[in-house]
């Protein structure tokens, strides 16, 4: 977090200096310095290969027969050759690259057949320029057909291997991107939960603010100099309706110099993949339904009826000896089951390693007391005197929920999806908590690799909840199952 109490004079909030002053035009952006680097870092790179690739064509016609006997052929030698005609070969074909977008932002750079599609319309103009302007001179049709080949192979390879070194200096968080996040403190724990989730370290948050309180609204031109200072590259905004005067708030950082992003997380849109459409120069928020209605779900109910199912037969021999400490450390069955609230509201009965004595749930009430929760949703309570022995281990590394796999093989839940709760607590529920019963529940979700059992207001868990909801896809689904290893072994929030 950053200090906002840091003391700065007022009037330098008070000057009228239009942002289009002289002193603008020799200043650049944190974010922006970032963005020309990484540019002039892949047109570099390109340019060495595409070299390399010439030269090679070149040297592979030359000093092999076969491409020897293919150039024979050709009335002249070969144009390359020539001093200085490389230096053409690298205009047209950077020029044609980036015409395409492909040094532009990350979504960009990854689209490999456009890189294909750009490299092959480069040697096509490249071969018409030289035969209109060098009517003497004919490419070697080996030099000329190894280069296209050349160029495709080097600057694919060198595109992926890039990416992969960026992805993971990233995931060191040596690179990160400089971030501050505005909105609802709601709003910026669900940005914050999603960034570390989807972006690999991509970026470090170094404070977050609500400019809905009438205090940070008074202070938010300090707030936003202490922000430049600490060369924030972009803010990012979580819930733009919580901002009051947008407008004035857009032009302080346009004259701050750092670049605004606003993130979904607030507006709800009930979408994974949201586009971005300009009409009438206009920025609309474009939402279409899906191709095949129901597709989202039989994806992941192939993906969960296969995962389980191998998992259930390869775990088959840990769940054989977890049922026998069980047996041996207090009398009673080996799997509990419960009612709990699944899809659109269906009860249905959950499968569980019993880690607690028989009687647990006549005792409950009279622990209520106890309930460690703001809201009286779900009930938590460290050193639960109901919980066994084994049951201890057995929750620290969640290895009571094992049995659920079983659930979803049947069809009542998802391998990642909001948890399905006691119907004890489905009698706390407000009107708009229900909307979580829209899809099927899961063993983990969000709201597990966030903190497991120390997010103790329900309000949070509801939010990501529907933030996976609102932004579901499949890659999402492995994504937290990973996590959710991880988080199980480090025992964080298991009790």
């Amino acid at each position: 977090m950053l200090n906002l109490q840091k003391s700065i004079t007022p009037e330098i909030y008070k000057s009228k200096l239009d942002q289009r002053a002289p002193h603008r035009i020799i200043s650049l952006s944190h974010g922006t310095r970032l963005g020309w680097l990484r540019t002039i870092l892949f047109v570099f790179l390109d340019a060495i290969l595409v070299s390399f690739a010439w030269k090679t064509a070149q040297w592979s016609s030359s000093n092999t027969s076969i491409f020897k006997a293919i150039s024979s052929f050709d009335l002249i030698g070969d144009t390359l050759s020539r001093p200085g005609f490389l230096l053409p070969i690298l205009l047209i074909t950077l020029n044609s690259i980036a015409a395409t977008g492909l040094y532009g932002n990350r979504k960009n750079r990854r689209q490999y057949f456009s890189l294909i599609k750009s490299l092959t319309f480069a040697q096509v103009i490249i071969l018409f320029l030289a035969f209109l302007y060098e009517p003497g001179a004919v490419f070697s049709r080996s030099t000329f057909l190894l280069a296209w080949l050349f160029n495709l192979i080097l600057l694919l390879i060198g595109r992926l291997m890039t990416e992969a070194i960026i992805t993971n200096i990233r995931r060191r968080g040596a690179i990160s991107h400089k971030i501050f996040l505005v909105g609802a403190p709601h709003h910026t724990l669900a940005a914050k939960i999603l960034l570390k989730l989807i972006s690999n370290k991509e970026y470090e948050v170094l404070g977050e603010v609500d400019l809905s309180t009438q205090e940070n609204c008074h202070r938010w031109p300090e707030i936003l100099e202490q922000i430049s200072q600490q060369e924030v590259g972009e803010i990012f905004v979580c819930s733009w309706q919580s901002i009051p005067k947008q407008m004035e708030f857009c032009w302080s950082l346009k004259t701050t110099g750092i670049h605004l992003r606003i993130l979904p997380i607030g507006l709800n849109i009930p979408t994974q993949v949201p586009s971005i459409e300009m009409i009438g120069g206009i920025p609309t928020i474009h939402l279409s339904p899906p191709a095949i209605v129901g597709a989202d779900y039989w994806i992941k109910r192939s993906f969960d009826l296969v995962s389980s199912g191998l998992f259930l037969l390869l775990a088959f021999p840990v769940l054989l000896s977890i049922a026998v400490l069980i047996k041996l450390d207090s009398p009673g069955p080996i799997f509990y089951k419960q009612t709990r609230m699944g899809l659109k509201g269906r009860h249905f009965k959950v499968w569980k390693f019993r880690t607690m004595v028989i009687n647990a749930d006549q005792l409950l009430k009279e622990l209520e007391g106890k309930n460690e929760t703001k809201d009286g949703v779900l009930f938590k309570i460290k050193d639960d005197p109901r919980i066994t022995r084994v049951g201890k281990f057995l929750r620290r590394y969640s290895l009571d929920e094992l049995p659920q796999l079983i659930n979803v093989v049947k069809g009542n839940m998802s391998l990642v999806g909001p948890r399905p709760l006691p119907l004890r607590d489905i009698e706390y529920f407000k009107s708009h908590h229900f909307a979580r019963q829209n899809v099927l529940p899961g063993i983990t979700g969000l709201w597990q690799i966030s903190g497991r059992s120390n997010i103790l207001d329900f309000e949070n868990a509801f939010r990501l909840d529907m933030s996976y909801i609102n932004n579901w896809s499949l890659a999402m689904d492995f994504q937290i199952l990973l996590k959710t290893i991880k988080v199980v072994l480090g025992k964080k929030g298991a009790y």
